[in-house]
């Protein structure tokens, strides 16, 4: 399976990498108990799926997200 991105850019699920982590922050009884983040990576510089050009905008819009590696990576928590 693949994620579209565009009618010509499809990224192939194995490159996305999705683990669950502990969100920082208050969490009440289950903080540092219950993974209520998840932190998704995508290997920019390594990936075939995406064309030169997209990937010099990517590097330039992602910034802090984007790794010295040339990884993307992205979190996202659940707060209350």
């Amino acid at each position: 399976m693949a994620l579209h991105v565009t009618s010509s850019i499809a990224i192939d699920d194995a490159e996305l990498v999705e683990r669950f982590i502990r969100a920082s922050g208050a969490g009440g009884q289950n903080v540092n108990k219950v993974s209520t983040a998840v932190e998704l990576r995508f290997d920019v510089a390594a990936t075939e799926a995406l064309p030169a050009r997209v990937k010099t905008r990517l590097r330039q819009l992602a910034g802090r997200k984007l790794t010295t590696a040339g990884v993307l990576v992205i979190r996202s928590a659940a707060t209350r």
